[in-house]
């Protein structure tokens, strides 16, 4: 069941034929085809905010919105502006949790209810498609690296905590390996930009959190299974990685994973499971939000 929510939006009926997980997975591609990484940002510590709460958006959000506030059609009312003709919104997705009733009874809930998550969104504007509304960001105000402020001292402290062993040698492989519960990595200096050392980093570390002992992600369990589980697992590590760059304030577009064949590779994969995206953004923030709980 996907039931969409509008916030007083006409939608073409044609939206309805298509789950959320479709819509959202065809954004996805739609920017991949143009030549861009969702998740990878030109700018750092830069967020998607909404105007109202000034929180910023989480999840898969983070991959369809680009920075900047953001407002829904009644908070642009609200606030006594209006949208500007012709402007496009944009969608934000929410799980929201629905009672069903079934046949069995379950003793812990004294019920014969079960909880359903169901994948749901809404539409909001950028502010730059409404009249009538100052921006509360500052013209030359600079965002501020409050994430991650020391790299180093982040990582190492999250190693640290968890009881994960860093290793670095003079190879051409980095991985994280469960077995040991290790990180590996070749020399700082094999690499071609400080941008790409943090990049593979933080990817691996994003792994570890993975292990039975923290999160407990199956894809990195059966990660050797097959190729369709290896790319759940290194989409996981690719957004979850790319959000901690953010947060560290490196810009994601100096890394080396913007070619053609790694684009194609994601586009490929996508188109053969609408879930894919939703699912490892999901991943993603919970093993980010572990991290960051473990180091800072």
């Amino acid at each position: 069941i996907n039931i969409i929510h509008c916030d007083g939006l006409q939608v073409n009926k044609e939206v309805f034929a298509m789950t959320v997980s479709e819509i959202v997975t065809n954004k996805i591609i739609e920017q991949l085809e143009k030549g861009k990484i969702p998740w990878n940002k030109p700018w750092a510590s830069a967020n998607a905010i909404n105007y109202v709460s000034r929180k910023p958006y989480r999840g898969i959000n983070i991959l369809l919105l680009d920075a900047g506030e953001y407002l829904t059609f009644n908070q642009v009312k609200a606030a006594g502006g209006s949208v500007k003709k012709g402007a496009k919104s944009h969608i934000v997705v929410f799980w929201k949790m629905y009672n069903k009733e079934t046949e069995d009874f379950d003793e812990s809930t004294n019920s014969k209810d079960k909880v359903i998550p169901v994948l749901r969104y809404y539409r909001v504007f950028h502010i730059s498609d409404c009249e009538g509304i100052e921006s509360k960001i500052k013209p030359d105000e600079k965002p501020e690296v409050v994430g991650i402020p020391d790299k180093d001292k982040f990582a190492a402290d999250y190693m640290q905590a968890e009881g994960i062993s860093y290793h670095q040698s003079h190879s051409d492989k980095a991985y994280y390996q469960t077995e040991s519960d290790s990180i590996h990595l070749p020399l700082t200096k094999q690499f071609d930009s400080t941008e790409e050392y943090y990049s593979t980093l933080f990817h691996e570390m994003v792994h570890s959190t993975g292990h039975k002992s923290r999160l407990n992600r199956l894809e990195l369990a059966q990660y050797h299974d097959s190729k369709s589980v290896r790319s759940k697992e290194e989409l996981t590590a690719e957004i979850g990685a790319a959000a901690l760059m953010n947060d560290a304030g490196i810009e994601t577009d100096k890394t080396l994973k913007n070619s053609t064949a790694y684009i194609q590779s994601w586009i490929a994969v996508l188109k053969n499971d609408n879930n894919m995206i939703i699912q490892a953004a999901s991943r993603a923030q919970k093993a980010v939000d572990y991290i960051k709980n473990k180091a800072i």
